[in-house]
């Protein structure tokens, strides 16, 4: 079923905005996360879900001691998810090794004609 007019402008106008900011996405460093850093922060979320737990069961019989608790575990966890999702200073992410090369795109080649290109491949290749 064809496009209609609407939905075929809103295509083009979101392919204009993936091209103009395609080179912005590509060109920004991503930094790489440490495999340290979420093994440490696992830990972390489980010592503080472990101190949830424990504050809610004795925080019925205690009063403050378990909301305490309970809160300490709470925070805990939030700071563990955080210190395993944040990258490490100064380390940039390494390119995929192993992969094919990129085909360099064609100037004048728009985003569909790119995307009809791949479809064929795959097509006469399973």
């Amino acid at each position: 079923m064809p496009l209609s007019e609407q939905e075929q402008r809103l295509l083009d106008e979101m392919e204009r905005h993936l091209m103009s900011n395609d080179t912005d996405v590509v060109s920004a460093p991503s930094r790489a996360l440490s495999y340290r850093n979420i093994v440490l922060g696992s830990i972390l979320v489980l010592a503080g879900l472990g101190a949830l737990v424990v504050g809610v069961s004795i925080g019925f019989n205690t009063g403050f001691l378990g909301i305490a608790i309970g809160v300490l575990g709470f925070v805990l966890m939030v700071g563990g998810v955080i210190f395993a999702v944040t990258p490490m200073r100064g380390a940039v992410a390494a390119a995929p090794t192993g992969s094919k090369p990129r085909a360099t795109r064609a100037s004048g080649s728009s985003f569909m004609d790119r995307m009809n290109e791949r479809w064929d491949r795959r097509r006469e290749n399973p």
